[in-house]
Order: structure tokens, then C-alpha cells, then sequence
């Protein structure tokens, strides 16, 4: 390895939990695309939902114009539920997408297409990230990301039924998980083929819907066995207070996990024993609504704390200033000078 870590390098070895001399990782596995990069690189909602080359024009300015170390092309969670067949409102340059109404209502009637790969929805999303690897990937931590089978059931089946599920029916709920997780592996490894160094696995049992028992009970064991059949590092995403969770979360293998600012840094440290954290600094009061200085703050604190990968907590609003985005790589340069 060189000397002087390239930011490919610097944020692998941090998932890793090996951090390098010099700058702390800096990168986020969730969408940091805001309307001022849009309007750099020309690249805007929804088009980069669902053009190949807008996607990854968009993508790339979080690595040109942030500073951070890594890029991921997947600005919205409804690419899988879209090439399932579900409606979705693609939203407009200042808003995400959405799924409009879910498809199954039981576990029996859920159907994984054999073109799944060559739906649209997913074919962008494999398209983009071969471009990036061709223009990007000596240089940046590309990544992939995919619904875990949690989510992709709050699309397809819905929140409310689901989740009634997890009380009323839990043989329900593991049949979902067992049908979806086929769209999650799938989808996962034609990303890692088409060029991803890492994926993320979004899966929103938000500490404000699901308890830790019920993530041991449920998504675990499914977890495990995802981590074991993707072939390459992975990063968990769930947002909300996940605390109570995160034992369990390093317990299943992740090699990392992207984790919200309602957790303190220093107790995720002290929770996740050798995973890796990612995060975790507050969007709605610090990105969106603060300044460059207190985001520093913020970043600071998490390094201070031993977070590996400093960056945003969750998915940025497309409104969040890009001078307080770039606030995060300043405060990662300045703490890796000493």
C-alpha cells in the first residue's frame, strides 16, 4: 500500500475497522444528493432515478465536490418494489420517490420474476454503477445498495399490515422474509458484479416500529443468512434508535453498521464491539437547518468517540446546503492532522 492512502483504500480499511494513518474515512452509504449538486453536474431528480449516466453523474459529486471517500448511485428505496410491479411516484427534483399502494397481501401470492435484473428499475441502478467503476473505481469506494426483505415488505405488503403481522401472524411475517430475501441476494450480487466494492443493505426496522427483541426474533437469522451469501463487505442501514439492536446487528456478520444521530456515538462504540460504525451526524437540525461550524462539531464528537466512517446520519434532504455536507470531510482533514 502507498504511503499516502488513496480514498478507495482509506474507506474500505475503515468498514473494516482498521482505519489508516492520517484522515478518518469519510462517506455515506445512503443518498447525499441535494438540489445544489443537481445543479453542478446537471444531473437532477427524477431523471437520476432512472437514467443510467444522470445517476452516476449525481452520485460521483458527492466524491468531486464533498470530498467524501466513497460513492453510492441509489438516491431512493423504491427501485426493487418499482421492477416488482409496484406504482410508484417518481417525485420531482426537490422530493423522493414513493410506493403508492403495495401488491400482495399474502405470502403465497408474492412472485420474484425471472427478468428481475432486466427490469428498468434495476437495470439503471447495474448500468450506473459499471460507469462509475469505469471512471471511479481506483479512486473512490464505490457502493451498491439494496431493500433488505423488511423493507422491501413495507412496499409490496405494507407498513401497517405487516407490521400487525409481527403480533397477530408471525408465521406470516417469516414467510415474507423468506419469499423477498431472493430479491435482496439477487439484486445485491448483480451490483457487486457490475463493479459495487461493498454493499449497503437498507432494512428499516426503525427502532421506532420494531424492538430489539423483535429484530433478534424476525430479521437475525435472515440477516446472517444474507451476509453469508452476498460474497463481499456489508453495511447495515436502520434508522431511528437502534441501540438495544446493535449487539445483535455485529452478531450477524455485518461488517459495518450506518447508524442515526438518536444514538450517541460513544454508546454505539461501546455496543458494537469490533463492527465498524458509520455515522452518524443529524440531519433536520444540523445538515439541513445548521451551520458549516456546528456540523464540524458533530463530526468531531463521532471521531472523538471512535466512529470509523464519519458522515450523515440517513439519507440527506435534497435542500441540505453542500457547504454543510463538505463541513463533514473538513472536520475528518483537520482531526487526521492532528
Amino acid at each position: 500500500m502507498s504511503a499516502i492512502a488513496s480514498p478507495r483504500e482509506r474507506f474500505l480499511a475503515g468498514i473494516a475497522n482498521r482505519p489508516l494513518a492520517g484522515r478518518r474515512a469519510v462517506g455515506s452509504p445512503t443518498s447525499v444528493a441535494t438540489m445544489e449538486q443537481m445543479e453542478v453536474s446537471g444531473a437532477r431528480f427524477p431523471d437520476a432515478h432512472r437514467e443510467a449516466g444522470a445517476m452516476a453523474r449525481l452520485a460521483a459529486a458527492a466524491h468531486t465536490l464533498l470530498g467524501y471517500d466513497a460513492i453510492m448511485p441509489v438516491f431512493s428505496v423504491v427501485q426493487e418494489a418499482a421492477a416488482l410491479g409496484a406504482p410508484v411516484e417518481w417525485g420531482a427534483q426537490g422530493n423522493l420517490p414513493a410506493v403508492l399502494a403495495p401488491l400482495w397481501e399474502e405470502p403465497e401470492a408474492v412472485r420474484i420474476p425471472d427478468d428481475l435484473l432486466d427490469r428498468p428499475p434495476l437495470r439503471v441502478v447495474l448500468d450506473a454503477l459499471r460507469i462509475l467503476r469505469a471512471e471511479y473505481g481506483g479512486r473512490a469506494a464505490i457502493i451498491g445498495k439494496v431493500m433488505g426483505p423488511w423493507t422491501l415488505a413495507y412496499h409490496v405488503v405494507g407498513l401497517q399490515p405487516f407490521l400487525m403481522d409481527t403480533l397477530l401472524a408471525p408465521e406470516r411475517v417469516h414467510a415474507f422474509l423468506a419469499r423477498l430475501k431472493e430479491v435482496t441476494l439477487r439484486f445485491g450480487r448483480a451490483q457487486i458484479a457490475a463493479g459495487a466494492d461493498l454493499l449497503c443493505l437498507a432494512d428499516h426496522a426503525t427502532g421506532d416500529l420494531v424492538s430489539g427483541a423483535m429484530y433478534r426474533q424476525f430479521l437475525q437469522p435472515v440477516h446472517k443468512e444474507l451476509v453469508a451469501a452476498l460474497g463481499a463487505p456489508v453495511v447495515l442501514h436502520i434508522c431511528g434508535n437502534t441501540l438495544d439492536r446493535i449487539p445483535a446487528i455485529a452478531e450477524a456478520g455485518f461488517s459495518a453498521f450506518h447508524f442515526e444521530s438518536r444514538v450517541d456515538a460513544r454508546d454505539a462504540v461501546a455496543a458494537a464491539g469490533r463492527m465498524a460504525l458509520i455515522g452518524n451526524v443529524n440531519n433536520p437540525d444540523l445538515l439541513l437547518n445548521g451551520t458549516p461550524a456546528a456540523v464540524e462539531e458533530a463530526a468531531r464528537y463521532a471521531l472523538a468517540a471512535g466512529v470509523q466512517v464519519v458522515a450523515p446520519e440517513c439519507a440527506v434532504p435534497p435542500q441540505t446546503p453542500m457547504a454543510n455536507l463538505r463541513a463533514i470531510a473538513i472536520a475528518a482533514e483537520a482531526w487526521g492532522q492532528g
